[in-house]
């Protein structure tokens, strides 16, 4: 199946050479380089491979497997910067360029960013663009809770902007988190709402009885480490629950009443223990 340049492609193998085994990729060949060649490959078997350009311009095939393929969003690592873009690791003998007409911020050595993979039409070069907010289209499907696949591109005096299923724009707000999260982050999250400008809010924990039962779990748990008895309440301060517990100041008082209407603790003026 020929899928095409940055893709995986199902190529038949039309004949070998000193260098390798030449592949059918529409109407031209592409080589597959003897490092990559299958055990026991021959004429006329079908290889899956990656077709990308290597250094020197020239269309070649290998068995290594990408960071991702044309259209994904990655986060990778910069491994060298020059005056016209940055390198980044991508699973390639070839780094992938990231342009500096495409980068969101100066890149530096070391460090992690969130990347669309495209190809140049003008060039058939693959390249990196971390300006991705463009490539985000508004949801058509999403409803209220449904689970969706995050991953935390940028940080901002909101919260946090999510890739959401790779397609959408998302946000978690800095006032619903209570775990801590990073830039690249991969998370799975929950759709809160989609607004009328097509970005969506997003929680990091499902709204409902479920997400009730589980920081009830975790109050309990965090009670039973502690011996059966803590000195938190209902007034104390959100900071310290946060750091206690992971949670809002509204969940723990739900979790509170949860525990407490299933008899399993007491509550005090200046704590909450355990029934024994």
């Amino acid at each position: 199946m020929l899928a095409g340049i940055g893709r995986y492609n199902d190529l038949q193998v039309v004949r070998s050479s000193p260098h390798g085994l030449y592949l059918a990729f529409g109407q031209t060949e592409v080589l597959l380089p003897n490092k990559y060649v299958p055990e026991n490959s021959k004429e006329g078997q079908v290889v899956r491979v990656f077709v990308y350009k290597d250094s020197e311009d020239r269309l070649v095939a290998t068995t290594l497997q990408p960071a991702g393929v044309v259209g994904d969003f990655v986060v990778l690592e910069v491994v060298a910067v020059a005056p016209f873009g940055a390198f980044m690791e991508w699973g390639l003998e070839k780094h992938l360029l990231v342009p500096k007409a495409e980068m969101a911020q100066k890149m530096e050595v070391g460090r992690k960013y969130v990347v669309r993979i495209v190809l140049d039409y003008r060039t058939e070069r693959l390249i990196g663009v971390s300006k991705i907010e463009g490539f985000l289209t508004e949801p058509e499907d999403l409803q209220p809770g449904e689970e969706v696949a995050g991953l935390i591109f940028k940080k901002t005096d909101l919260g946090y902007k999510v890739v959401v299923n790779q397609r959408y724009n998302g946000i978690i707000y800095h006032n619903t988190i209570f775990t801590p999260v990073t830039l690249g982050q991969a998370i799975t999250c929950y759709v809160d709402k989609v607004r009328a400008d097509g970005k969506i809010d997003l929680r990091l924990k499902k709204g409902g009885l479920e997400s009730i039962d589980s920081d009830a779990n975790k109050l309990l748990a965090y009670l039973q480490a502690q011996g059966g008895a803590i000195t938190l309440t209902d007034k104390s301060s959100p900071a310290a629950i946060k750091t206690a517990l992971g949670l809002s100041k509204k969940a723990f008082k739900r979790a509170v009443g949860t525990l407490y209407k299933q008899k399993i603790i007491v509550l005090h003026t200046n704590g909450i223990k355990l029934l024994a």
